[in-house]
């Protein structure tokens, strides 16, 4: 019964990863559309990555109840639902990105489209390394190692997205586009901040996941 529940909780997270992933390359998908002058598809999008993120959320639930019957050793119950916690709220990044698109609507001059295009695909793609990272811890296939080997991979990435961001920052405060104005500027950098925010909750995610690798070898 013990290791029965234990892989009902591995298989419900890997559920969750996936569905994590998913809404991450919707919302991705919103952006990239949006930014292309196609808002009408962009609303689309966004409504399927709400209920994507919806979802994610139930297949929490579903975990928070499996841990609480008494699925793995006391000692990592609190650390293995902290990280799926963690996960969860990169889903719920991705959708506030999008909502902040939809609901706001900034608009991007021409120079800035590119940029803001490449820090989406590099934030938001974070998902792909922390997806591998949580399935090498869940599936017992890899060596701890390995498993770091992920994490770090995913604050690489992220080390990234800050590198475009304060580049990306730059461009859009110097730019000598008459149409934006200081106001129009600080748009465009709360909207960058809701973008970066995904890789920002995907790096804790990852460092709760280094955390719960180290108690399961103790």
């Amino acid at each position: 019964m013990f290791f029965k529940k234990e892989k009902e909780v591995v298989d419900l997270v890997i559920k969750h990863v996936d569905t994590v992933e998913e809404c991450l390359n919707t919302a991705l998908k919103t952006l990239e559309i949006y930014i292309n002058d196609n808002i009408k598809e962009a609303k689309l999008l966004a409504r399927r990555a709400r209920v994507l993120e919806s979802d994610a959320d139930l297949v929490r639930h579903e975990i928070r109840d499996k841990l609480y019957s008494g699925a793995y050793l006391p000692l990592l119950r609190e650390d293995i639902y902290k990280l799926v916690e963690s996960i969860d709220k990169v889903a719920n990044a991705g959708e506030a990105v999008c909502d902040f698109f939809l609901n706001q609507r900034p608009f991007f001059p021409e120079a800035l489209k590119a940029p803001f295009i490449g820090v989406s695909r590099e934030s938001l793609g974070i998902v792909m390394p922390l997806k591998l990272a949580v399935l090498c811890f869940f599936k017992g296939e890899c060596k701890i190692d390995v498993v770091r080997k992920h994490t770090r991979e995913v604050g690489m990435q992220e080390s990234v997205v800050d590198k475009q961001e304060w580049d990306l920052t730059k461009a859009i405060f110097t730019t000598e586009d008459r149409i934006l104005d200081f106001s129009h500027k600080r748009h465009l950098r709360l909207c960058l901040d809701d973008i970066v925010e995904v890789s920002d909750r995907a790096e804790d995610a990852a460092d709760q996941l280094e955390l719960a690798s180290l108690k399961s070898m103790s």
